[in-house]
């Protein structure tokens, strides 16, 4: 199983940024984002869950951030828009059967991909 994470980059605050995550290998139950801010914890971003096929965020995110998921290339996308120099971080995705009450937890994911890093500018 593997898990490529792309799409990050420089940019200025209020800017948008699309990340892609493609997972080769098998489909699983939850596919997540999470983030690593410098000197800080993980932290969830949003995740899907294919078990109601619904989406969740964190509040910092909600309304600015919009996951999405083509099955069919088992392909995770994360739009992110009206960036804050507060989102700076290595974004990764991750992946595996989490059970709902636990998507937002990274400990729950089995395989995670190496990160992609977000840098957003004031």
């Amino acid at each position: 199983v593997q898990l490529q994470a792309s799409g990050g980059g420089s940019v200025q605050a209020g800017a948008s940024l699309r990340l892609t995550c493609v997972a080769s290998g098998r489909t699983f139950r939850s596919y997540g984002w999470f983030r690593q801010a410098p000197g800080k914890e993980r932290e969830f971003v949003g995740a899907f869950f294919a078990g109601n096929n619904r989406i969740y965020y964190a509040d910092s995110v909600k309304s600015r951030f919009t996951i999405s998921r083509d099955n069919r290339k088992n392909t995770l996308f994360l739009q992110m828009n009206s960036l804050k120099p507060e989102d700076t971080a290595v974004y990764y995705c991750a992946a595996g059967n989490a059970i709902l009450s636990s998507v937002s937890t990274d400990s729950a994911y089995n395989f995670w991909g190496r990160g992609t890093l977000v840098t957003v500018s004031s």
